[in-house]
Formats: C-alpha cells, sequence, structure tokens
C-alpha cells in the first residue's frame, strides 16, 4: 500500500535540513548557494527544501536524477556495463571545480529504488569510477576546511528501502519521522538539545587525553589508537539524523580483530558477514558471508585497509529503534547495546584539534589521518565494552552496556 508523509512533515523536514543542518547547526545566510542533489522519487521533498531555501534567502543549485526502476529502467547498471576504460576514468574537473567554487552548501537526499541495482557488476569497475573522483572529495573537503562549505544528508523513504528493512512503507516512514523530531512541535530545538547533551559527552573524552581505546566483546578484540591532536566529534548537522560519537583515529594504531553483525550496503550492493583483523593499522584478513569479492575491491583501494573512522551511538540519545537498511540510519540506531562503527577509507578532518586549513597533505599523513576515494561504514550492534587507556597511565571504562559511562 502506497504512504506519502504529510505536507507538515515534509515542511518540517525540510526545515530542519536548511535552517539548523547546513551552516553546523546554524543554517544559511541570505545570498548562500545551496547544491541541492535529489532523485525523483523525492520529489515532494526537493519542492519543500527549494521553498525553504527561497524563503531563507538562499540561491539554488539543482541536481534532479532520474529513478532506477527495476525491471524497467536502471540507469546505474546500464554504465558499468557500457563503459570503457576510459569512460570510467573519466572526471568532469572543470565543471565540478566550478561547482565547488560556487556552492556555499549541499544537501543531498538518498531515495533509492532499487537497493541491489549493481549486482552482478564486477567490483573492479565500481572502484575504478569511485576513485576517478577523488579530487571533488579533496576539493570539497580543502573548502570546508576553510569554514567556508557544509553540507547535509537525509533520507526519503521509497518501497525499495521499506521491503529491504522488511517494513511497509508507512513503518518506515514512522521510523524517519521519530528519528528524525518531525513528531516534535519544534524539531530543530530538539536537535539543539540532543547535540548540547552529546556535546557534553565529546568535552569529557577530549580531557581524558586518551591514548588507546580497547573494544572487547563476544563479536571483538580491537585497538584503536587515537592519536595525536584529535578531537571528537557528533552531530553539527551534516547527517540528519546523528546520534553519533566519533573521531578519525590515527590508523596505524589499529590491532586485532572484529565480527560486524549488521549488513553493508556499498556501490549497489549488500555485503553481509563482515569479518576484518587488522595488524600495524592494516586489514589483514578479511571474509564475508555475502560478495566478499567487493569487500576486498574496497579493502584493494588506496586506504581502504585502513581505519578513517571510529564512532559510537548511546542508545539513550537515539531515537531509531529498527534495523532500516540504510546506513545513515543505521550507524546511529539505539537498542539494547547501542551500535559501534568504523569505516574504512578516508578520515575526517574535522577531527583535528586546531585549524585544519593550516595542514598540508604531509601534515595529515604525520598525523595518521587516514587518505581514500572511499568511506565505507561498517556497524555492529553486538554487546561490547570500551577502555579507555590514558596517558597518565590510568584504564577507564567509557563505554558499556550501550551507553558512555563518563
Amino acid at each position: 500500500m502506497s504512504y506519502n508523509p504529510s505536507q507538515k512533515v515534509l515542511e518540517k523536514y525540510a526545515d530542519v535540513l536548511v535552517n539548523f543542518a547546513l551552516g553546523s547547526g546554524k543554517g544559511i545566510k541570505k545570498g548562500d548557494v545551496v547544491y541541492l542533489a535529489c532523485y525523483e522519487s523525492a520529489k515532494p521533498l526537493m519542492v519543500e527544501l527549494r521553498k525553504t531555501i527561497l524563503k531563507a534567502g538562499g540561491h539554488i543549485i539543482s541536481s534532479y536524477q532520474p529513478d532506477n526502476e527495476p525491471g524497467r529502467y536502471n540507469l546505474s547498471k546500464d554504465f558499468y556495463l557500457l563503459a570503457q576504460d576510459h569512460q570510467l576514468d573519466f572526471f568532469p574537473g572543470k565543471y565540478l571545480r566550478g561547482l565547488i567554487d560556487e556552492a556555499d552548501h549541499m544537501i543531498f537526499i538518498d531515495s533509492e529504488t532499487d537497493k541491489q541495482a549493481l549486482k552482478g557488476i564486477n567490483p573492479k569497475k565500481i572502484m575504478k569510477a569511485r576513485i576517478a573522483f577523488k579530487p571533488y572529495i579533496e576539493w570539497r573537503d580543502e573548502k570546508e576546511n576553510k569554514g567556508k562549505f557544509s553540507w547535509a544528508m537525509g533520507l526519503y523513504g521509497t518501497e525499495a528501502m521499506a521491503k529491504e528493512a522488511k517494513m511497509s512503507l508507512k513503518e518506515y516512514w514512522e521510523q524517519i519521522i521519530k528519528a528524525c523530531f518531525l513528531d516534535k512541535k519544534n524539531p530543530i530545538n530538539e536537535w539543539k538539545s540532543v547535540f548540547k547533551q552529546t556535546n557534553n559527552f565529546r568535552q569529557k573524552l577530549k580531557k581524558l587525553q586518551i591514548n588507546r581505546l580497547h573494544v572487547r566483546g563476544p563479536e571483538a578484540n580491537l585497538w584503536i589508537k587515537i592519536g595525536a591532536k584529535r578531537i571528537w566529534q557528533g552531530g553539527g548537522g551534516r547527517n540528519i539524523p546523528s546520534f553519533e560519537i566519533f573521531t578519525s583515529p590515527d590508523w596505524r594504531g589499529t590491532n586485532g580483530w572484529i565480527k560486524f553483525n549488521q549488513p553493508l550496503y556499498s556501490h549497489g550492493n549488500l555485503i553481509t558477514g563482515i569479518n576484518l583483523e587488522f595488524r600495524n593499522g592494516k586489514v589483514v584478513k578479511s571474509r564475508a558471508k555475502k560478495n566478499e569479492k567487493l569487500l576486498k575491491e574496497i579493502i584493494k583501494t588506496e586506504g581502504g585497509d585502513k581505519v578513517g573512522e571510529f564512532s559510537l551511538t548511546d542508545k539513550r540519545f537515539s531515537r531509531i529503534a529498527k534495523f532500516m537498511a540504510e546506513t545513515l540510519y543505521d550507524e546511529n540506531i539505539g537498542g539494547p547495546n547501542g551500535n559501534m562503527h568504523i569505516a574504512l577509507g578516508r578520515g575526517f578532518h574535522d577531527c583535528y584539534d586546531g585549524n585544519p586549513a593550516k595542514l598540508k597533505k604531509k601534515d595529515w599523513k604525520n598525523l595518521g589521518f587516514n587518505d581514500s576515494a572511499i568511506h565505507s561504514d561498517i556497524i555492529t550492534t553486538s554487546p561490547r565494552t570500551v577502555t579507555a587507556f590514558l596517558r597518565n597511565g590510568k584504564e577507564k571504562i567509557i563505554y558499556k552496556d550501550g551507553m558512555f559511562v563518563i
């Protein structure tokens, strides 16, 4: 049975994304340029986003793309079936350079109509095309580091998403509405309250002066080195919803093993049963029950065998109660054990304790911030205890039973 969110919900959703998520919680200013990227299935939300941007005095650059339609059209797959090597390597540099120079903000709305659109495609071709766009990521990061660019990502529920999560579309949207506080009178005030609470834990983590973390549980025995000049981040508007607290660790100090009980939807494919083993910062063993070849191609990508992010979600904050088959939501799920995820690939420059605009590539490398064309979040909701080994030689449990205990 079809379902459409109410006009009031869409208005609140657009308000949160434009007037809160962008600008790191401050919203856009008059005259700002917003690059708005949506697929046709998210048209109702795109309409409200346009209205909200215009009311705020912003300018709009739109990217409105056709959906894949299973059984009829699969534009994503067509590209990989037909593209030759030179087409996989093509990078529209002049266009994308101009776009980054022009835009002050970006909103992307995820609304997939085929969760496994690239099933059966050679993983090497997928990664080859992804690597070609690395300069675009670097340009965006460079402008963001200067405080001149912000972005936000949201979700528009589709039948395909709901089916993958084993829910009706109405049930799926109920999760979106609840997770984003769209059931509240003033969602932005709710988000400000959550970020105030997560900021309290961020500051506590910073004051601890952590050297290493030890993640221990039935499915993990993993060591993470935090590294010098690190801070913890949480929320800030980039993802809506976002309840996680994360940092970009020094990849060189990752050792041990971990199993992930949640699936990874990556590059139009589903990967399940992921097990990773690290030694001296690199993945030395990797397994998956499904789509192991794609997992290994991700890891083969430059920087894809190293950790770029370590994240924990406190179950007391999260309003996400069910598996959503979307990383944006699943990496923020609550439940009895909260969740933890690590990302293979690119680290986040905003986890640097200082002005990131002053650092050069060699500085990021010397600090152990991982660099890559990819950023693949892999999630576990199994029980775990996280112990911090502090620079003063003391130990302290910081996370247990799905909650921070600091």
